[in-house]
C-alpha cells in the first residue's frame, strides 16, 4: 500500500476500530505500530477476560477538563453497538459486575475480532515500525518511518499514552500533536495503586469493602479496598485515585452501611470484658488489631467513651492522604492528554489541521474503572475512522 487514504498510528484498542471502520466506508488503510502484536494491552485488560465495556457508560464517568466533549462520540457508538459486533463473532460474555461486560474466555477474542474486521475492510498491518515522524505535505502528510516515508490523506493518532510502559507506551501521539500546535493538558497516572508513608507491611493481603469519598462534591464509590507492602489498591481505590491531586485526601468508610459509633458501643455494652480488637469484630482480624492498637489491653468496660468516638471516626472517616502513587507501571490509564478544545467532538479531527485525528487514550478523556475506557476507545474510534474515511482523497 503506497499511497494509502488514511495511515492510523497504533494497533491498540482505538486505533483497531478506527481503521476497520476507515477501511468499510472505503478507504484505503495502513496501521503502523512499533510493537510485535496488535492489542497488547486489551490481551492484559480484566485479568486476561477483558472488561470490553459499561452498560452504564456516559459522559458523568470520565474525567475531562470538558466533561461533555465525550458526549457526542458516545451517544452515537454506544456499548450496545460493541455488544452487537461481539455476539455477532459469538463470544460469550458475561456480566461481573453491574454494567461490567467481560468475556467469559480470553481477551484474546476481542483482539482477534478487530483485527478481523480490519482484515475484512482490505486494512493492511505493519508492526514493528518505528514511527519517526509526521510532516504535514500537500493534500495531506508524509509519515516518516523507519522503513522510508508514506504520503497519505489522513493521520490517526492511536497511539495510547504513558501506562504500563513495559507493553510500550509512548507519547507518540502528543509529542506529534503538540508539533502541530494542539496543546496538551499535563498527564499523570491513573486508576492507580496509592502509596501511603505510614503503609504497614503487616496489612498486606488484608482487604474488604469500603466506601471511598473524594471531591468537593463527595464523589462516591463503593467497591473493595486491599491493603499492599506500599500502601492501598482495590476497585474503590483505583477510581479516586484519578481524582486525587498532590495533597488531597479521600474520605475511608472502613465500615459501609453501618454507624460505626453505635457498633462499637454496642459490642462495649455487650461484652465489657473484652479487649480493644474485639470492638472491630466486623472488620479482618489483622486490621482490627492494628486500629486498636493505640487503646491498649484495657478490657472495654474501662475504655473512656471518647477513646470509643475517636475510634469509631477513624473507621467511618479515615482521612486517606496518600504520598504519591504506583506510577505509569501499575496505571490502568493516563490522566490528561491532548486537549479537547483542539479537537472536534463530532469527528475528533484536529481543529486547524485539516486530516489529522486524535483518539482514545491519547486524548484527555479519562473513563472510570469497569471498561469505560474501552467504550470511549470504541467510540472516538469510530468516529475518527468514519471522518478520515469521508475526508480527502
Amino acid at each position: 500500500m503506497m499511497n494509502p487514504d488514511v495511515i492510523v498510528l497504533g494497533a491498540g484498542a482505538a486505533g483497531l476500530i478506527a481503521a476497520a471502520v476507515a477501511g468499510q466506508n472505503g478507504a484505503r488503510v495502513l496501521i503502523l505500530d512499533h510493537g510485535p502484536e496488535p492489542g497488547r494491552k486489551i490481551l492484559i485488560s480484566g485479568g486476561g477476560r477483558c472488561n470490553f465495556t459499561h452498560l452504564e457508560t456516559g459522559p458523568n464517568c470520565f474525567i475531562s477538563q470538558n466533561r461533555h466533549f465525550a458526549r457526542s462520540a458516545l451517544a452515537r457508538y454506544t456499548p450496545q453497538d460493541f455488544l452487537k459486533l461481539v455476539n455477532r463473532y459469538g463470544i460469550a460474555w458475561h456480566e461481573k459486575a453491574r454494567g461490567q461486560l467481560f468475556c467469559d474466555g480470553s481477551a484474546g477474542q476481542i483482539v482477534d475480532m478487530l483485527v478481523s474486521e480490519c482484515r475484512t475492510a482490505g486494512c493492511e498491518f505493519r508492526m514493528q515500525t518505528r514511527i519517526l515522524d509526521v510532516r504535514r505535505a500537500e493534500h495531506g502528510f508524509i509519515v516518516v518511518t523507519d522503513g522510508g516515508e508514506i504520503r497519505t490523506g489522513s493521520v490517526i493518532l492511536a497511539t495510547g499514552g504513558l501506562s504500563i510502559p513495559k507493553l510500550g507506551a509512548s507519547d507518540l501521539s502528543l509529542r506529534l500533536a503538540r508539533k502541530f500546535g494542539l496543546r496538551v493538558v499535563p498527564t499523570a497516572p491513573a486508576l492507580v495503586p496509592l502509596v501511603l508513608a505510614d503503609a504497614d507491611p503487616e496489612l498486606a493481603g488484608v482487604s474488604l469493602p469500603i466506601v471511598a469519598r473524594v471531591g468537593k462534591k463527595g464523589l462516591r464509590f463503593e467497591d473493595g479496598m486491599v491493603f499492599t507492602h506500599r500502601g492501598v489498591s482495590g476497585p474503590a481505590i483505583l477510581q479516586i485515585s484519578s481524582y486525587l491531586e498532590n495533597g488531597d485526601a479521600a474520605q475511608i468508610d472502613l465500615l459501609p452501611g453501618q454507624n460505626a459509633l453505635n457498633v462499637l458501643l454496642k459490642v462495649k455494652k455487650d461484652r465489657p470484658k473484652a479487649l480493644p480488637p474485639s470492638l472491630l469484630e466486623a472488620l479482618p482480624q489483622r486490621l482490627a488489631r492494628a486500629l486498636a492498637a493505640g487503646m491498649g489491653d484495657t478490657m472495654l468496660a474501662n475504655q473512656p467513651d471518647r477513646a470509643i468516638k475517636a475510634l469509631a471516626e477513624r473507621i467511618s472517616n479515615w482521612q486517606l492522604r496518600p504520598a504519591g502513587t504506583e506510577g505509569y507501571a501499575k496505571a490502568e490509564v493516563m490522566r490528561g492528554g491532548i486537549d479537547t478544545r483542539d479537537l472536534s467532538s463530532q469527528t475528533l479531527e484536529a481543529r486547524g489541521v485539516s486530516g489529522l485525528y486524535a483518539i482514545g487514550e491519547a486524548v484527555d478523556v479519562t473513563g472510570w474503572l469497569g471498561g469505560h475506557n474501552f467504550q470511549w476507545a470504541w467510540a472516538s474510534g469510530v468516529a475518527a475512522g468514519q471522518a478520515a474515511a469521508a475526508g480527502p482523497r
